[in-house]
């Protein structure tokens, strides 16, 4: 393939356009906030987890107390009754004594339960702390997710507006170029990890860095300055200047 030697030197202003492209899209790629986000959702996945357990342990925690303050309050009522029946003193002495001691079992079962229900109720002040602490953590990692988010766009919104840039100065400068030169750079580019033209500095394939053969040598050098020549190693086009050292 022939084309003019300046325009194969125009082939490594496009090709530093597409390094740049490559390397937006690798930055884009493996922005450092898609892993902390990653490991943020985790996160918050574990402590919703915990915030359901210690909601639950609360919750349980709550419907005991209230049983016990419905059953503190039957053994109050049942008290009021058999008070009020023993100030009356009306009826046999026996009943009047079963009464009394009536009283004394429900003073105790009162007794009783108000101590289970103390007990519960401290036991709900420190369920309720787990809770509140767990849902403090919740809403720290919620605001750190928030945070790297705004990151994360801001990122990528600086790498769409660089690439956006770079699309926009590609595009008239390929179209100067032969059509057939940059077919075959795009070709090379594709199957040699995005490079696809390189220069030749001090007899030396700016693309695989090796430096050449005394026959590749010869070859370049009897080349006319319009061939479109190639590393025998890479197969990249190799641009030549006045610094290629042949």
């Amino acid at each position: 393939m022939k084309a003019d030697p300046q325009s194969q030197r125009r082939l490594l202003d496009l090709q530093a356009i597409d390094t740049a492209l490559a390397q937006l899209a690798h930055r884009r790629r493996t922005l450092p906030e898609h892993a902390e986000l990653d490991a943020l959702a985790r996160e918050l996945s574990a402590l919703e987890d915990e915030r359901v357990r210690a909601q639950v342990a609360v919750d349980d925690i709550d419907r005991d107390i209230v049983r016990f303050e419905r059953d503190i309050e039957q053994v109050r009522v049942r008290k009021d009754k058999d008070q009020a029946r023993l100030a009356a003193g009306t009826g046999p002495a026996r009943e009047l004594t079963a009464l009394e001691h009536e009283l004394a079992s429900l003073n105790r079962r009162q007794t009783e339960l108000e101590d289970a229900e103390l007990e519960l109720m401290e036991q709900r002040e420190a369920a309720q702390g787990v809770l509140t602490a767990v849902e403090q953590r919740l809403a720290a990692a919620r605001e750190r997710r928030a945070e790297t988010e705004t990151r994360r766009d801001e990122a990528l919104s600086e790498i769409t507006r660089e690439e956006q840039f770079k699309t926009t100065s590609r595009a008239p400068l390929a179209g100067d170029l032969p059509a057939d030169l940059v077919g075959l750079y795009d070709k090379i580019r594709e199957t040699s990890g995005g490079l696809g033209a390189a220069l030749l500095t001090a007899g030396r394939c700016g693309g695989c860095r090796i430096e050449l053969s005394g026959a590749d040598r010869a070859r370049i050098r009897a080349a006319s300055p319009d061939d479109v020549v190639r590393c025998e190693e890479c197969r990249r086009i190799m641009v030549r200047t006045a610094e290629s050292g042949l």
